[in-house]
């Protein structure tokens, strides 16, 4: 960890290097800001889940992203470090979908403040996603445009596209007990009832053994593996932050389940969809559906062709280049940046 907090050490004479808390919702939550030039635009990353951390992989997939904007990790409530650092037994009663949205306000509002800024960027991965697309509704005077990674549409009929997809990869290969394993569960996911998670979890391993989580490997466990190495995490974050992600799971994870955004139907804000061809954890053909039937000022859907659902880490160059050619120069246009580009 020490090798790569090193390596990573921004000292940029402009730079800022920030691991802290932050009051919001009524508890302390935990964000790294990172970036070579702190005029640059903000970016907040809303991370996945419920309970996914993108903090602690950060150190692999962000480094470039620091070049070109102000890049803001946060812990959602329940999750990381910010889960280790509150008691379960407080924060259990406000695990709700309209706390975490008013936490991901509350947040953007501080750092409009804290950096002087008019709008800033969100990203969202997976659950996120269902957050940045409620901020992009609510606060859309706050943002330069909305970033959607594995973007949550009509999760229902995601969760039936997923399971079709898998029970077929597994009859393809001949797997008899993945087959039995998945029939067993049908009807899975009817209308929009909640997937009890025992359920959920059955079909997400087989899912996630096809590579439907993460193209051409069985699962994400190099990714939950590189938390480890994780810069900003100590021992004791380490020790608590799969009991994070099962707590908000618990939690948050059924209702989640049951959400179907393709009412969304307008926009305020520029937004840009980043999605893997190969996703069935979040499905990217129902995202890019919904996408068509979306007004808004400018709207972009940009195919990852080797990604599945962590787009960010399965093809970081692209994503860093779609970022700095595509995303950034809307604040460039808006006056928000330096002067010179890097």
């Amino acid at each position: 960890m020490k090798v790569i907090a090193d390596l990573r050490k921004v000292v940029a004479d402009n730079g800022i290097e920030r691991l802290q808390t932050v009051r919001i919702g009524g508890i302390d939550q935990w964000v790294s800001i990172r970036g070579n030039d702190r005029r640059n635009p903000v970016l907040l990353m809303l991370h996945g889940g419920p309970g996914w951390v993108a903090m602690p992989t950060s150190w692999y997939f962000q480094r470039g992203w620091e070049e070109y904007f102000t890049v803001v990790q946060w812990d959602q409530r329940g999750a990381g470090k910010t889960y280790a650092a509150n008691d379960p037994e407080v924060v259990a009663p406000t695990m709700t979908r309209e706390r975490m949205i008013a936490d991901s306000e509350e947040m953007v509002a501080w750092l409009r403040r804290e950096f002087g800024k008019e709008r800033i960027f969100v990203l969202g991965q997976s659950w996120g996603s269902y957050l940045g697309l409620e901020l992009a509704q609510r606060r859309p005077e706050w943002l330069h445009a909305y970033i959607g990674i594995g973007q949550i549409s009509n999760a229902p009929e995601s969760e039936r596209r997923g399971f079709a997809w898998t029970l077929q990869q597994a009859r393809t290969d001949g797997n008899a007990e993945a087959v039995a394993e998945l029939e067993a569960l049908a009807p899975y996911a009817q209308g929009n009832q909640p997937v009890p998670l025992e359920k959920l979890f059955k079909q997400r391993k087989w899912l996630n053994h096809y590579g439907g989580m993460v193209h051409n490997r069985r699962g994400g466990d190099a990714e939950a593996a590189a938390i480890r190495l994780s810069p900003e995490y100590t021992d004791h974050d380490l020790a608590e932050v799969w009991k994070g992600n099962d707590f908000s799971m618990q939690h948050l994870l059924s209702e989640v389940l049951t959400l179907d955004m393709t009412p969304v139907r307008e926009l305020k804000v520029p937004v840009f969809l980043f999605e893997g061809r190969h996703d069935h954890n979040v499905s990217a053909e129902l995202a890019a559906e919904w996408l068509q039937g979306v007004k808004a000022p400018a709207k972009q859907l940009v195919w990852f062709e080797q990604s599945a659902h962590e787009v960010m880490i399965e093809e970081p160059g692209k994503t860093l280049l779609t970022l700095v050619q595509q995303v950034r120069p809307i604040a460039e246009r808006a006056g928000d940046g330096p002067a010179e580009v890097p």
